[in-house]
This record gives structure tokens, sequence and C-alpha cells, in this order.
């Protein structure tokens, strides 16, 4: 890459608890041969930590509660030197938690409860300067519309999890990730949005767009998945990384496809992998 970027990541913070089962409980049946596992994670968290590893300079911008959740929740970034000097502490909201079962084929179900995510009001919302921001719908719209309106340089929005955005905040995105289900959420505003779309297909790789034209397509390697949760948010750091420090789009899409897929081979929502490893399979 030409250059080493400057990431600002606007989102959640959150401490997974992770259950591992041969198979998803029907509704009213106990499952009893889980193993669980305490992770950090946070769409946020997970984007920072994901661009973090591949070279950018990286601000993680988010709330967390005043309790003993908090440290773990920002362990991960802590030791690998992501910076949190634009984080903020809540007294009276809980850190964000999130309850994830892992079935033996890799797919999850989620639940979260967001605690300090959703207090993280446009007031707590503090910018640093940064060649580019990533954020998600994990935090209220307003905020993430204060950091879109707050910074000229390049805006990612990750629009997940689904729900409506306002044209308000699509207007000043730059580069929008979705992947098939948030784009059906999105509907007749994409037909209207001007910049880069990114779509994911899961293992089917993604296509880059703008405007209804293709620009670049991407399919991931095959690999034996563990665990999807955190893949889409390896995909959307790797993608705003390549196309700011000056890949071509059809580099950065190949380039998060594989990151993406490599993040699915490990347990957890912060297993992104490195700048090396992916290197070591001959990716940009």
């Amino acid at each position: 890459m030409t250059k080493s970027a400057t990431i600002a990541v606007v989102g959640s913070i959150n401490l997974d608890l992770v259950a591992s089962v041969k198979s998803f409980p029907q509704p009213g049946e106990t499952v009893t041969n889980a193993t669980v596992v305490r992770c950090p994670g946070g769409k946020g968290a997970n984007q920072a930590l994901a661009a973090h590893r591949l070279g950018a300079q990286v601000f993680m911008v988010g709330c967390v509660g005043n309790d003993p959740l908090a440290g773990e929740a920002l362990q991960a970034l802590t030791s690998e030197g992501v910076n949190l000097d634009y984080c903020c502490s809540i007294d009276d909201a809980p850190t964000g938690l999130a309850m994830i079962v892992v079935n033996a084929l890799g797919e999850n179900q989620i639940v979260v409860a967001p605690g300090a995510n959703a207090a993280f009001g446009p007031g707590q919302l503090s910018m640093p300067p940064a060649d580019a921001v990533i954020a998600q719908l994990e935090v209220p719209i307003n905020t993430v519309l204060k950091a879109a309106s707050a910074n000229p340089g390049f805006f990612c929005l990750n629009a997940a999890p689904a729900r409506t955005v306002p044209m308000e905040l699509l207007d000043q995105v730059d580069l929008l990730v979705v992947n098939e289900i948030e784009a059906q959420t999105l509907g007749p505003d994409l037909a209207v949005y001007g910049g880069l779309l990114a779509t994911t297909y899961g293992s089917k790789g993604a296509l880059l767009s703008r405007n209804g034209q293709q620009i670049a397509c991407g399919k991931p390697p095959k690999v034996d998945v563990v665990d999807t949760t955190g893949a889409g948010d390896a995909f959307t750091a790797a993608l705003t990384v390549g196309l700011v420090s000056g890949l071509s789009p059809e580099q950065a899409l190949r380039r998060a496809c594989v990151a993406g897929a490599l993040t699915a081979t490990r347990m957890g929502a912060q297993s992104s992998p490195t700048s090396a490893e992916l290197e070591r399979l001959d990716v940009v």
C-alpha cells in the first residue's frame, strides 16, 4: 500500500459471551453440550482492531460503562495499542454485552444488550483528526450523523445491523458496506445513493459498484469456517484501509474478502488477520 492511513472508528464496544454448540436449540429446547468463552467484541471495536492489525493508525471512539466489564471489553484494543483517548465511560449505563451462540457450521445467533452503546449520544462524541471514519449502526443514528459531519475526509458506513438510514446521513457516505439483508432494508434508497457500494454475499464474495455500475468483484478463498462473527467487520475495515491507503478498488476488495474469510476460521469476533498474514497469501 502507498501510505499508512489514520482511521477513526465510531461505534460499539461490547463484551461477548460466546457459546459453542453442535446445533442451535429449537424454541423451548435446552442444549447442555455448550462450551463458553468471554471475548471482547462490538462492531466498532472489531473494526478498529482489524484496521489496526492491517497497519492503520486507529482511534476508537465509543463508550463503555463504569463497571467491571469495561476492562474486559477493551482488553484487546488496549493490549494491541489502539488509541482510546476518544473513548468515554458512562456512569449510569452498563458496558455493552452480546450473547452469541455458534453452531458446528460456524453460523451464529446473537442477542445484544447495548448498554453504554445506546447511551452514546452526540454530546459524548469527540472526534480526532483522521483520513477516514468508519461507523456502524450499533450506536444512535444522531451520533453517527454528527461523526460524518465532523470529519471532511473519507466516511465509511457499515449499515449493520439492518435498519433504515436517513438520506441526510447517506448523502455524506463515501463507502457504504451492506450484506444482502441490509441491502433489502435500505431498499430504494440504494438507487439514489451516489457513493461506493460494497455488497457482501458471504462465501460467494462481494461486489463494489457505483450508481449501479460494477467496479470490482472479489471472491474469498475456501476456508474451514469456525465462527463467522466478526468476518463482516474485518471485511469493512480492510476495504476502507485499502482504499484510503491507495490500493485500486480491485486490490482493496480482494484484500477485504481474504481478511473476512480468515477471520471466520477462528473463534471470536476479534480474530481478524494481520497484514503479514495477508502477505503470506500473496494479498497486496
